[in-house]
């Protein structure tokens, strides 16, 4: 059976991605992706995107609102954008998206098999049915908006959406993976994102399937109109719908602001204490890429974490936002010369890799090592005194947000705009 991740709260938000920013995510999602896939394969990849703890921290780390729905969106469209040239080397293929792109799925789906030779009518039967489950199975009070559908050359895929409860401003979002999934009726969902909305009816659990066989044996021998007639009699309160199995739940707060408590304390000084430790040994011995400083190996710790980390390394999502701050100045404007030298320090790795060069790729594989054995003991500066940190240095990394330059805001009024 394909298995449940977990659970989590995302409040719902407006507003857009600015064109500065989701180029760079489109090129950091896709350079990310290369590295994975380089050094666990397509199969895992999937895995990841189906995990909502990693999908949240992996939209967190390329500058997006850590908290946000808008992940959903942003990431699978930077990865849409990002992996159509790549399609043919990584064999990866991301299709739908959000509003009328999420109808054209069917259509892209088969367009792809025709193109690869399998069988893309079965893939757009199966987007079909997924998304028939979530919006009409699962009755959970959120409305379908979004649907992606990332499928592998070789026919295995995880489907990523999501639906909004706008009275509640809250949005859930829904992960399958094809891997082990022998029924769509009987807990298909890998995940399933979203704050509860109290009790559910959901059709699509194994422990439905009586319910599923007793509705149709009503429909074939009462017909629809005694079966309405019957339920419009009915008085009293129905008995109660058996529990839903426990699930790790990860919890979005509404504070747009990250909190000492939204960040696990030890995770972060071990990603600070390994950057410094191991960027002078490899950073400058293998990668010599010019003007990369001791920021950007900072946030190169914090990505490589998300290449290489295992699930339970991304219940606090809030830290992988430290990379590169947020559009929204939360917690810290994205300073651009520190995404940038990032992606360019990536680029170069796996271009290498893909030559026979390993060296680059595995110096970043040994920073996250090193993170991990360096949170023990590990000191360094308080949530707040780092922030406040990116804030002072923000201008000189070139920091933006969706308010504009940084160094403009902060000369036009200190006092205000030195901290969000």
């Amino acid at each position: 059976m394909a298995r449940r991740a977990g659970s989590a709260d995302l409040p719902l938000h407006g507003g857009h991605v600015p064109r500065w920013l989701a180029d760079r995510m489109t090129r950091l999602g896709a350079v990310m992706t290369q590295a994975i896939v380089h050094h666990y394969g397509r199969d895992e990849l999937l895995r990841r995107l189906a995990n909502p703890f990693w999908f949240q921290s992996f939209g967190a780390v390329m500058g997006m609102d850590w908290h946000s729905s808008g992940i959903t969106t942003s990431v699978l469209g930077a990865l849409k954008r990002g992996l159509a040239p790549l399609s043919g080397e990584l064999g990866i293929h991301v299709c739908g998206g959000r509003g009328k792109h999420s109808r054209k799925t069917p259509q892209e789906l088969v367009a792809v098999g025709d193109r690869l030779g399998f069988d893309g009518g079965a893939l757009a039967q199966a987007s079909r049915l997924v998304a028939k489950v979530d919006s009409a199975a699962v009755q959970d009070g959120f409305d379908l908006y979004l649907h992606g559908f990332i499928v592998t050359d070789d026919g295995r895929w995880t489907v990523v959406q999501q639906g909004m409860n706008d009275d509640k401003r809250q949005a859930r979002r829904y992960h399958w993976l094809s891997e082990g999934l022998t029924s769509f009726l009987d807990d298909p969902h890998a995940a399933i994102d979203g704050k509860g909305q109290g009790e559910i009816v959901n059709l699509a659990d194994k422990r439905a399937a009586p319910s599923r066989d007793a509705q149709l044996d009503l429909l074939d021998t009462l017909g629809p109109d005694r079966i309405a007639r019957a339920f419009s009699a009915l008085s009293g309160e129905s008995a109660p719908a058996p529990a839903q199995l426990a699930l790790p739940h990860l919890i979005m707060p509404a504070h747009h602001d990250v909190r000492e408590e939204d960040v696990i304390a030890r995770r972060l000084r071990g990603n600070l204490a390994a950057a410094a430790d191991r960027g002078p040994k490899d950073f400058s011995e293998l990668l010599l890429t010019p003007g990369v400083g001791a920021r950007t190996v900072q946030a190169l710790a914090l990505v490589a974490e998300v290449m290489h980390g295992t699930p339970c390394r991304f219940s606090d999502p809030a830290r992988f936002s430290l990379a590169h701050g947020g559009k929204d100045r939360h917690p810290f404007p994205v300073p651009l010369k520190v995404y940038d030298e990032t992606i360019g320090v990536l680029k170069s790795a796996v271009t290498n890799a893909r030559l026979g060069r390993e060296e680059e790729l595995s110096a970043l594989k040994r920073l996250d090592d090193q993170a991990r054995r360096l949170e023990a003991q590990a000191a360094g500066p308080s949530l707040e005194g780092f922030i406040a940190g990116e804030f002072a240095a923000s201008p000189s990394y070139d920091g933006r947000s969706v308010f504009g330059w940084e160094a403009e805001l902060q000369r036009a009024s200190p006092k205000r705009h030195r901290r969000a």
